[in-house]
């Protein structure tokens, strides 16, 4: 039978899953994935913890506890989120080892309200590195201007990080800057640079659908053709700006010093256009030392029907780079674009942020009253977490 997923793999991508509960981890299910679908990691984010937490009865117990120890809801949302993120860790743990420390990681975000604050974002991946004690964690940084500092300031600490919300390639470069930078400090600091981590989550499929807006508006049919062609081809631009800064001397220098590379991940792969093959960016994004983090109807879908072609990123630059002239030529703004994908972007796990604090809080209130099952309180607000940040 053909192994899909496994040819993937072979290929040189780490498949890792996009969402994580309290369910598919008591369920076994989490582990049936690492085992059979050959998903080597985990990332999450505020959406994904809000439908967690309101559709399962597993969570009632923590909640009452919570509730009858009188516990704040923002230090509620850690406790409920690491936990589950601890166990992810523990879970994935055979990936971690077996990989050397390279897959097997388990995301956790910063509060995103502090996205543009980088001392405050600096202090809370050390707390939540403290609280999940796990060596295969990573602290997910929005790769905003004041994240790029508390990147490299987190880095330095010997902290593992994922750096979330890129769009644009020019930030991505100061994103792979601020991942030297921070590996230069850890080594001056004394820390194993070894066990230090980092993945740079490249957006995929929101640059598609913010470009296809626009292309639409413009009508014309030339604008109409590039339809669902700038996101692959942005992010293979992205992969050739990596192997450029990982074959530098100033890179080599820290891989000699036991450093593994700051490796792209594509996030946001599910495909938002029905229009689209559902698997386009896996299929279209497949090179070597790549991660691709899929939502499970993604990775169902690639183990029944996806291809595996070998490389189809680093044979692709001047086809990319036409597509990027050719977005010019009708009218594309290419910098409005990535200004306006982060811009949105912070501010949709801002929105659901805040409906995962008032879902948690209703729960907590009703375990507190004994007013049935605490996350029948919180349903509605997962739901509209799930409307205002949309999947990955």
């Amino acid at each position: 039978m053909t192994d899909r997923l496994g040819d993937l793999t072979a290929a040189g991508v780490a498949v890792w899953l996009d969402d994580l509960s309290r369910v598919r981890l008591s369920s076994g299910g989490l582990d049936q994935l690492r085992r059979e679908k050959h998903v080597a990691g985990v990332t999450t984010n505020p959406t994904i913890f809000a439908k967690a937490l309101s559709d399962a009865d597993e969570y009632n117990w923590q909640l009452k506890d919570l509730a009858t120890r009188g516990i704040e809801v923002e230090e509620a949302v850690r406790m409920l989120t690491t936990y589950d993120v601890r166990w992810a860790c523990d879970v994935m743990r055979p990936s971690y080892d077996g990989s050397d420390g390279v897959d097997g990681r388990v995301s956790i975000e910063v509060d995103p309200r502090v996205a543009h604050d980088t001392d405050k974002t600096v202090a809370e991946a050390k707390a939540l590195w403290w609280l999940v004690d796990r060596p295969n964690l990573f602290i997910k940084i929005p790769a905003t201007e004041a994240g790029l500092a508390a990147i490299t300031a987190t880095l330095a600490e010997g902290i593992s990080v994922n750096v979330t919300l890129i769009f644009g390639l020019d930030r991505y470069s100061a994103v792979m800057e601020a991942f030297l930078t921070g590996l230069e400090q850890a080594k001056a600091n004394g820390h194993d640079l070894s066990v230090i981590g980092s993945v740079a989550s490249f957006f995929v499929s929101r640059v598609d659908s913010e470009i296809d807006k626009q292309l639409d508006k413009i009508g014309s049919a030339e604008a109409k053709a590039l339809r669902g062609k700038a996101a692959v081809a942005n992010a293979q631009l992205a992969y050739e700006r990596y192997t450029e800064v990982f074959s530098s001397d100033r890179w080599q220098a820290l891989a000699d010093a036991g450093a593994h590379p700051q490796r792209p991940l594509w996030a946001s792969t599910s495909t938002k256009n029905p229009d689209y093959r559902d698997v386009i960016y896996v299929e279209e994004l497949i090179a070597p030392g790549t991660v691709n983090t899929m939502p499970e109807s993604v990775v169902t879908a690639y183990a029944e029907h996806g291809e595996t072609r070998g490389d189809t990123v680093t044979g692709a630059y001047d086809a990319a780079r036409k597509v990027f002239a050719d977005l010019a030529a009708v009218g594309i703004d290419m910098a409005d674009v990535i200004a306006t994908l982060e811009r949105e972007g912070v501010e949709k796990f801002e929105a659901s942020w805040g409906e995962l604090l008032e879902g948690v809080r209703k729960s907590l209130t009703a375990a507190a009253q004994g007013t049935g099952a605490p996350n029948e309180a919180a349903k509605g607000n997962a739901e509209a977490a799930r409307r205002a940040g949309g999947n990955a």
